[in-house]
């Protein structure tokens, strides 16, 4: 699955700009499915009609978000350096510096304010190595995006660390379980969102769509395994992460008890987690028409919205299994 993952880390997707890993997404998914299509929010929503016997005509939503947290192009200042708004939490204190890539392919050095204490939008600033105002607006212009270069690599014997782990790790298991699923008594729709970290616009607006029956996230989550992290059980090898709460969303009590339920009959190595800060499209995909049962898979990862996410490979097959077996109906 590696070289899966691998293909799903590398194109560019700030959020409003998912297009090139929608793209690639839509070429690895489409041999799985009826057919695939992309709605006007930028959503790659791709359907798979029912394959049992009796198919109960109920329809089973999964959504994983394509975009990644970044930064668009406001201007450039006298000297030569871009400045920019963020799109997504961005972590400076673990960013500031980087390289980065323009989504021309253009690179350059986000740095910041030598006599700051912390660093922000307004303090740091952008190097792609122009002389001048002139010289740098020939390479590039506002509404630009650009991104910490991603990355990936091989840590231990089991681990990944590099990034966009949030939320490309949820694409590929999205398609990996597609691949997977033999059957399945349900119309299923796997949907690649967009605009997740920016206040998860493209999950609501496919939700309203789609009106699943059952509708299930799959996203990163924290984990609470490394000195000074936030009071969480979760931890990297620890199975698959079953989403109780976080602020935005308290899961289906019912769908929860099922996965747990699937976890124990497979043997699938799983954890609960109650996340104390941030949120997913889950509470878009709960909150959506007169309201649906919804939960989440998580997959726990150390450094979030930094560029050396670290996640476990043993997390992320029972992750897929857990998938495969809700697609299945078991």
């Amino acid at each position: 699955m590696y070289s899966l993952i691998k293909s799903l880390m590398m194109p560019l997707g700030v959020s409003g700009r998912e297009a090139p890993i929608r793209e690639v997404i839509e070429g690895k998914i489409k041999p799985y499915v009826d057919d695939v299509r992309t709605d006007p929010m930028g959503n790659l929503i791709a359907h798979k009609a029912p394959t049992a016997k009796n198919p109960n005509g109920k329809k089973l939503m999964f959504a994983a978000h394509t975009d990644e947290i970044g930064f668009y192009v406001t201007g450039v200042n006298d000297e030569g350096f871009v400045r920019f708004s963020a799109a997504g939490g961005i972590r400076y204190e673990w960013t500031v510096p980087s390289r980065v890539i323009f989504d021309t392919g253009l690179i350059g050095i986000l740095i910041g304010d030598d006599s700051a204490s912390s660093f922000n939008a307004d303090n740091c600033w952008v190097d792609i190595g122009a002389k001048s105002k002139k010289e740098a607006e020939r390479k590039v212009k506002v509404g630009d995006t650009f991104t910490v270069e991603p990355t990936i690599s091989k840590l231990g014997t089991s681990w990944l660390t590099g990034r966009p782990f949030d939320d490309r790790i949820g694409c590929a298991i999205l398609v990996e379980a597609a691949m997977r699923a033999k059957t399945s008594p349900y119309d299923i729709y796997y949907v690649f969102t967009s605009q997740e970290e920016i206040g998860c616009r493209g999950a609501r607006v496919a939700a309203y769509e789609i009106m699943p029956d059952v509708a299930v996230a799959v996203d990163i989550t924290k984990t609470g395994d490394t000195p000074g992290a936030l009071k969480m059980g979760t931890r990297l090898g620890g199975g698959a992460a079953i989403k109780v709460k976080d602020p935005s969303v308290i899961c289906d009590p019912h769908l929860v008890d099922t996965m747990v339920s699937i976890c124990k009959s497979e043997k699938i190595p799983y954890q609960l987690e109650i996340l104390t800060m941030g949120g997913t499209d889950t509470s878009e995909l709960q909150s959506a028409g007169a309201g649906r049962p919804a939960g989440c898979i998580s997959i726990p990862t150390r450094y979030a919205h930094t560029p050396l996410e670290t996640i476990d490979t043993g997390d992320v097959e029972a992750c897929v299994r857990l998938t495969t077996a809700l697609i299945e109906g078991h």
